[in-house]
């Protein structure tokens, strides 16, 4: 059976000698947390890391209500004996207030993400022979899907490869945050957070707040219209001129309602079925049996009648600072260094630094080819010489190999390299040419003397045939 537990080898989780080795920095986990998630107080609160949205739905709300309570909801205070009409103004403003903390518990909590493996899981040991697979090798293979048994229906996990785990059912990953949570919904722009498993609750209050305080706004605004019609005995345009604030609250809820109450009914049909948004919108259970259903009575009971699920983050708890661990693909191997950080940068929504990458990579080629170059002298692996015939084909030998390396060099300086040689060049390399006859003469290998041989000159060649083009080693 597919363990899906946390364990220690997820990212925060406590080391199972329960401390740390001495020489580990400790820092706090939200500190070190590889989310997009923005933490205040100390990792108490968690955010999405659209959390300014929340000002605008903070101020999309409250703004109203204020203009309500001063141009409206006061002038009911003397309209109802004994102060009645005081409570107006209060249940505004407990609904409101309600809103307001519904919205708090929604988006500064942990919607249910699942904490990412320091490192891939081990893969399954090969049926074929019985022997396990390790589980760095590239040999090894991840799946990309699991199946697991839900109720006695099969259901696929998925392997995500950014959190290096399987999800468990109905979990899924979040681009925006960088999380895999648990029983995903949706993401929020106006909370700035995840809908999941830990703040749905919370989430559909704050939608039935809105759409009650959008509809008892409407209507006492048209109350007080009605009011004003009947005591001054007009019509209602000339009414709506007496009281602009009420029109434009009119306007504005009637507007408003259309969305939160249309999301408060979508959302009562989801819970009625045990759906989530995700799940809905892909069509999941149009043709399969929904494992998850417990009827109308146990789905809704499952939302409001049970236990929040606690964290599986601790977020304030001081960990070791990890090194960083290149994840394993679901095709198998490790990714290198330089299309891990590509990789990255694509999946946390950062542009690709592609010409970093290949500065990398040209960086250390030339760094290679400069170390070749200058540890193959090539004139160092000429034979003996036991003629006077050998010792000429020697010298011509070396002094084409010291021909290429000036050509390289003149090439660094310029766009065209030129296989001219100058005079003081010429004197180097007939110095150079008696001090490599010398050295060649200690040789004793007459195998390798024949392939070097074969080397010089078929590099002489490929030199000579592109010195008669005046071709340059800066235009190759």
């Amino acid at each position: 059976m597919l363990d899906l537990q946390p364990s220690d080898r997820r990212h925060g989780a406590p080391s199972s000698s329960g401390g740390v080795s001495g020489g580990d920095e400790l820092i706090r986990t939200y500190k070190g947390w590889k989310g997009n998630n923005v933490f205040f107080l100390g990792g108490r609160l968690v955010f999405g890391p659209d959390a300014r949205s929340i000002l605008i739905t903070v101020f999309l709300i409250t703004a109203p209500v204020i203009v309500f309570c001063i141009f409206v909801g006061r002038k009911f205070i003397d309209d109802f004996p004994h102060h009645r009409g005081v409570s107006v103004l209060a249940v505004a403003v407990g609904l409101i207030l309600l809103d307001l903390v519904f919205l708090l518990l929604t988006s500064a909590r942990d919607p249910g993400i699942i904490p990412r493996n320091l490192y891939p899981p081990e893969p399954e040991s090969n049926e074929g022979n019985g022997e396990p697979r390790l589980a760095h090798t590239p040999q090894s293979r991840l799946p990309r899907t699991k199946d697991m048994i839900v109720n006695g229906i099969t259901v696929k996990i998925k392997y995500c490869d950014t959190c290096m785990l399987y999800r468990p059912p109905r979990a899924s990953h979040c681009s925006i945050c960088n999380n895999c949570v648990e029983k995903f919904d949706h993401h929020c722009p106006w909370l700035g957070q995840c809908i999941g498993l830990r703040n749905y609750r919370f989430y559909f209050m704050f939608v039935l707040c809105s759409t009650l305080l959008c509809i008892y706004v409407h209507v006492f605004c048209w109350i007080y219209v009605k009011r004003i019609m009947d005591s001054e005995n007009i019509n209602i345009w000339k009414s709506f001129l007496k009281t602009p604030a009420s029109i434009a609250l009119i306007i504005y809820t009637f507007i408003c309602v259309w969305f939160v109450g249309g999301l408060t009914c979508f959302h009562l049909y989801l819970m009625s079925t045990n759906q989530s948004t995700y799940e809905n919108f892909r069509y999941r259970y149009d043709r399969h049996e929904n494992p998850f259903n417990k009827g109308i009575v146990g789905n809704f009971m499952e939302v409001f009648c049970t236990n929040v699920a606690v964290s599986q983050n601790s977020f304030r708890e001081k960990v070791s600072k990890e090194p960083a661990i290149p994840p394993r693909t679901v095709n198998g191997g490790m990714s290198s260094p330089s299309l891990q950080k590509v990789s990255n940068d694509i999946e946390m929504g950062r542009k690709p630094v592609w010409h970093e990458t290949v500065e990398e990579e040209l960086g250390d080629i030339e760094k290679d080819m400069e170390a070749g170059v200058a540890s193959r002298d090539l004139s160092r692996m000429l034979p003996p010489e036991e003629s006077e015939g050998r010792g000429i084909m020697h010298s011509r030998e070396s002094s084409r190999g010291r021909g290429i390396m000036h050509s390289r060099e003149s090439s660094r300086g310029r766009r065209g390299g030129s296989w001219e040689l100058s005079s003081r060049v010429n004197e180097d390399l007939r110095t150079r040419d008696e001090s490599v006859s010398r050295v060649g003469e200690d040789s004793s290998e007459s195998s390798d003397n024949d392939a070097s041989r074969d080397l010089h000159v078929e590099i002489y060649d490929a030199v000579t045939s592109r010195g008669r083009t005046g071709t340059g080693i800066g235009r190759l």
